[in-house]
């Protein structure tokens, strides 16, 4: 039997997922997932080693012979990704792992952890050459799986929560894990020392101030899930529903401080879903913050009816740098159908007031979403080159399995991408949703010349050049000529309607 018992693997597959995009311009990010599992594991006993093959630039066949090399008792192969909709692209770098592992360690144990694994269990296990997949977050049913197959045989797979097996030609499928509650005891960060630390950058956009300050970077959490229904959003799905669980403030402010004292990192990304909602939970982190005076840069999630105007100055005081807001679309009637209730003016109005205490805004804007038609979409754009936000990320609609618009386009046979790298927003066979007012394609052109138009506007590069100076704006007119190949796009027009006089959004 193998001294380690457990192998966690973060696959890559960035070149796949990002095109060119990859190689400077987006962030390296430790996997959380595959840290605060490694960090379970060892709290109860276990012998872990962490291969974050993104960050290494390792591909599957040097992974596979560092598993053949160390021969663990089991292989977990990690696809959280490091926001929820990057799960189901991730599976493209799972793929290639496991048939690599197979190909060189065949009797090798290896189960696939999850987002998207969660959503499609029985089918991820039917399609991948994996022994084992989980149909909820990791933790439990990992530490049960190593437990029975270190014991003697007959092995008894039923035993354990959460886990989806083979039994013969049968595929079965376990009762859920319980939930972990005491996140502080079972989950209290990462497994730092398990990571590449000097290997991880944050996005370019993070630090327009000094992009030199890229390294040394962490992301951490402070909540898991989300209480929120938005159509497009399969962030609950390893959960099995609606929730928001917290760590103490303590263990989060503890988990910051070994980051600065032990690898001297100052710029961070909170991994939550919706940093910003519990009042005291948020003020308590930011109070312990402003007391040590770390001089953080800090980027987190909020939502624009969760964002107060009392929050601010602690916030900007805290670290927090960046506040990431889900605007979706400036048209209501589009908001109100993916369940985002919001008035453009507030809209306006608060990004405006976040600014005001010195504080940047990310703007996340989606093409293509349900009700959606061309004139919509440009009141999308729109209302973007209003905001004029320091940064702002365009999407396009994707129904990701594990969220409700997923459940409604398999129901009404919608068309969806033809693998699972056509989920990312940035790969040659992206595929978003077509409306029914308007196709995929025309949805993908829409969303690729708004990012030019967006990004090449005068009063945005204006405004940056103000804000954070010459080589800045440099950086970003340099960006601005990385241009996505895109299959749907390939010998089509990208000409969009013409664009209308700047006026207040109503």
């Amino acid at each position: 039997m193998s001294d380690l018992d457990l192998l966690l693997i973060n696959p890559g597959g960035r070149e796949q997922i990002y095109q060119a995009l990859g190689e400077e311009l987006t962030a390296v990010e430790p996997p959380m997932w595959c840290g605060i599992i490694a960090n379970n594991a060892r709290i109860h006993g276990y012998s872990v080693k962490i291969i974050d093959s993104e960050a290494e630039q390792w591909g599957p066949e040097t992974v596979a012979a560092k598993v053949a090399e160390w021969k663990p008792t089991l292989v977990g192969l990690i696809v959280f990704g490091h926001q929820p909709s990057a799960s189901t692209q991730q599976m493209v770098g799972a793929r290639a792992a496991a048939l690599a592992i197979k190909a060189i360690a065949p009797e090798q144990n290896m189960i696939i952890v999850g987002g998207h694994v969660a959503a499609l269990p029985e089918r991820t296990l039917q399609e991948e050459v994996v022994d084992f997949a989980c149909n909820g977050e990791g933790p439990v049913t990992i530490r049960g799986l190593i437990d029975v197959l270190k014991a003697d045989a007959p092995r008894d797979f039923a035993s354990v929560p959460g886990l989806v097996w083979r039994d013969g030609e049968i595929i079965r499928q376990n009762l859920g894990a319980p939930l972990i509650q005491d996140l502080d005891k079972e989950l209290p960060g990462s497994a730092w020392d398990l990571l590449p630390m000097e290997k991880y950058r944050a996005h370019n956009w993070q630090c327009f101030n000094d992009l030199s300050t890229r390294k040394p970077y962490a992301s951490i959490y402070t909540t898991l899930g989300c209480p929120y229904k938005c159509s497009f959003c399969c962030i609950n799905a390893p959960f099995g529903k609606n929730g928001y669980r917290m760590r103490s403030p303590e263990s989060v402010v503890a988990e910051i401080d070994h980051l600065v004292k032990t690898y001297n990192v100052r710029t961070y990304k909170i991994v939550d879903e919706m940093f910003v909602l519990n009042e005291r939970h948020v003020m308590a982190i930011c109070d312990a913050l402003i007391e040590r005076n770390y001089g953080l840069n800090i980027w987190a999630y909020a939502r624009v009816d969760t964002v107060k105007p009392h929050f601010l100055d602690k916030l900007k005081r805290a670290g927090i740098q960046w506040l990431a807001l889900g605007i979706e679309s400036g048209s209501k009637h589009v908001r109100d159908g993916a369940r985002k209730a919001l008035k453009n003016n507030d809209i306006i109005n608060i990004v405006r007031m976040i600014q005001q205490h010195g504080i940047n805004v990310i703007g996340n804007f989606i093409f293509g979403l349900p009700d959606d038609d061309m004139e919509t979409m440009r009141d999308t754009l729109e209302l973007a080159k209003e905001l004029n936000c320091e940064f702002s990320n365009f999407y396009s609609a994707m129904a990701y399995p594990g969220s409700p618009l997923y459940g409604m386009a398999v129901e009404k046979g919608w068309d969806l991408p033809d693998s699972w790298s056509g989920y990312s927003q940035h790969s040659f066979d992206c595929k978003p949703l077509a409306t029914e007012h308007v196709g995929a394609d025309a949805v993908l052109g829409f969303r690729d010349a708004a990012f030019d138009e967006y990004f090449t506007n005068q009063r945005y590069l204006d405004m940056v050049t103000q804000r954070f100076g010459w080589e800045t704006r440099k950086h970003i007119e340099q960006m601005t000529r990385h241009k996505l190949k895109r299959k749907l796009l390939e010998g089509r027009s990208t000409a969009q309607p013409e664009q209308r006089p700047l006026v207040p959004a109503a």
